[in-house]
């Protein structure tokens, strides 16, 4: 009777190892759920130099399996939270050398702090200290906004092909790291389109390829390589102007699903796609013409092979 609660113990470690991360959560890389959100594809105030700072909170209430349920025992009380401090430079082109577009470049990268407790003592995953996340290089194609006949406009839109790099702190003796260790793929479109002159929407697509990790984490034991699989995200928003050009309210949320299997020395394992669904109250704040600012709430749900819990962004844009 011992060696079989022993065994289902060890059983249930691994199970916990192979599954469990912090703000790189799970298998995927920290991609943007959340980070952008209104008037997502038009610059605010046209071409030239921006700077952006992000402030992101993250809050994981509970670890979820592949069947949306609870991955630990409620005994393990785990409380996962983590912060993100994300510093980005931009900078648009006036000129249209390509498709008629505007060429620009996208630098950001983050610094990533996290805390993950227990209600008890156990052989749980292990937080890394905090560090600087993964560098994100993004050339983009950026078009003025279509026009409607009676001048107002209908819609404007960009395309980015994001890299990250992994240039953030990382062990493979911990399961929670700032960095992912590979390379990522992760281009996106973005579109904004006017409903009336005061309600607008956007959309932010993304697709995310990812590379092979060649130091995997301790976890998935004595391994060659892991490889995350694929998945698509998106940020979506409605929002009404209610002080035109100064306040704006609304709602917004993001999607992602993994729809390939991560790799494990070149074989697929199953049960390890994740998915997360979320939804908030959100608003833009134009304080000045040159500076704006951006909050946003997202609680989550339908979330498979993460952490389930809720998020909140305050961003700042300021034109240089």
């Amino acid at each position: 009777m011992m060696l079989k609660k022993t065994c289902l113990t060890l059983a249930a470690t691994v199970l916990c190892l192979l599954n469990v991360s912090a703000v790189r959560a799970y298998d995927l890389p920290n991609v943007n759920l959340g980070f952008t959100s209104y008037y997502d594809a038009i610059p605010p105030n046209g071409p030239g130099f921006y700077f952006t700072q992000y402030l992101h909170y993250i809050e994981g209430r509970k670890f979820n399996n592949n069947n949306g349920g609870r991955l630990l025992p409620r005994s393990a009380g785990e409380e996962l939270s983590g912060f993100v401090a994300m510093t980005q430079f931009i900078y648009t082109s006036p000129h249209k050398p390509f498709f008629n577009a505007m060429p620009g470049i996208d630098l950001a990268l983050p610094v990533v702090f996290t805390d993950l407790s227990y209600s008890q003592n156990g052989p749980f995953p292990e937080n890394n200290s905090d560090g600087i996340g993964d560098l994100l290089v993004g050339p983009f194609l950026q078009w003025d906004p279509v026009m409607k006949k009676d001048g107002s406009p209908l819609m404007c839109h960009r395309v980015e092909f994001q890299l990250l790099f992994p240039t953030g702190r990382y062990s493979s003796n911990r399961e929670i790291n700032p960095g992912s260790n590979f390379f990522s793929f992760n281009p996106y479109w973005s579109s904004t389109w006017w409903i009336t002159p005061r309600w607008t929407t956007s959309l932010r697509l993304h697709y995310l390829w990812n590379a092979k990790n060649h130091d995997p984490n301790r976890s998935f034991g004595d391994v060659g390589h892991t490889q995350a699989g694929q998945a698509y995200h998106f940020n979506y928003t409605m929002a009404y102007s209610v002080i035109p050009k100064i306040l704006h309210l609304g709602i917004n949320g993001y999607f992602l699903k993994q729809f390939t299997d991560t790799e494990v020395s070149g074989r697929d394992v199953s049960g390890r796609r994740e998915q997360v669904f979320a939804i908030g109250p959100g608003g833009l704040w134009s304080i000045t013409p040159k500076l704006h600012m951006f909050f946003n709430l997202y609680v989550e749900s339908h979330v498979r092979n993460r952490p389930e819990g809720f998020r909140s962004t305050i961003r700042f844009v300021y034109k240089i």
